[in-house]
């Protein structure tokens, strides 16, 4: 196995909605602060969003999202030494974020619900993250159906792939997320899960994201999005050791250790930043 190490993005939602973190940091201050706080406990990535995108959402206006996320994007930029990712589908705000100090525009539509937002990665030299999603938020989880989920998702990032590159952004710049909980059943996600070296097998970084999400408190019992974070802690690591490289949290200090220790057992794959005393 080639060196390869965990990198972990902490979720900055500046929003009132988020399905586990709503209303929290929506006060661009605190959604400063806690942005600052993270990238201390060991976020190499900060993504930004200002729309929650749960199941059931509805979608804000291109303004209100612009309002919400770049007074903290700019601030976070000079405070903190973390890139910044922008979570958003919209072409006016990846622009303006990109133009504000995002590096990464983190698309959970995979660039087809503004394909225009292609042409902006490419000019301004940066990455984006291509998540598979099925429909949109308002109504993906309203009886999800595939042949065969791997293979169907599998499908549609390498088709985002080629059209990314095709749009002028280099491959390397490619990441792409399967989209856990994005328009799949318990099962789905599960599967996703155990076959995720397939998803891998596209040659491209891996992002996974099943930080607090539902299907994890549903296997235990129905515990609350506060109390998923063991749920969290195990389907990050399996998804480390079958392949995956950057995992978009909400609570960044337990996975870095996590995440440290599952690393350690493959040789020089992971160089720890934080100051122990």
């Amino acid at each position: 196995m080639p060196d390869r190490r965990p990198i972990i993005m902490g979720v900055v939602n500046v929003t009132p909605d988020s399905f586990s973190d709503g209303g929290e940091f929506l006060d661009a201050d605190a959604a400063i602060a806690h942005g600052v706080a993270i990238t201390a406990e060991g976020a190499e990535i900060l993504d930004i969003g200002g729309e929650s995108t749960r199941p059931g959402a509805d979608e804000v206006p291109e303004h209100e999202e612009l309002r919400r996320v770049i007074p903290v994007i700019e601030r976070l930029k000079q405070q903190t030494s973390a890139q910044l990712s922008i979570d958003t589908r919209k072409a006016g705000v990846a622009e303006a974020a990109l133009q504000a100090g995002a590096t990464i525009v983190n698309d959970i539509s995979a660039l087809t619900h503004a394909p225009e937002i292609a042409g902006m990665i490419a000019s301004a030299g940066a990455g984006c993250c291509l998540m598979h999603m099925l429909g949109e938020p308002r109504t993906m989880q309203k009886d999800p159906r595939y042949d065969d989920v791997v293979d169907d998702v599998k499908t549609f990032l390498e088709q985002r792939l080629k059209f990314a590159t095709d749009e002028g952004i280099p491959e390397d710049r490619v990441w792409l997320d399967p989209g856990i909980g994005f328009g799949k059943t318990i099962e789905h996600n599960l599967e996703l899960l155990r076959r995720l070296d397939e998803i891998v097998a596209i040659g491209r970084p891996v992002v996974i994201g099943t930080s607090r999400k539902s299907f994890l408190g549903k296997l235990v019992g129905g515990r609350p999005e506060k109390e998923r974070l063991p749920g969290t802690i195990a389907t990050n690591v399996i998804a480390w050791e079958r392949g995956a490289t950057v995992f978009r949290v909400h609570d960044v200090a337990p996975l870095v250790d996590a995440l440290t220790v599952a690393a350690a057992t493959v040789p020089n794959s992971w160089t720890t930043t934080r100051t122990t005393g």
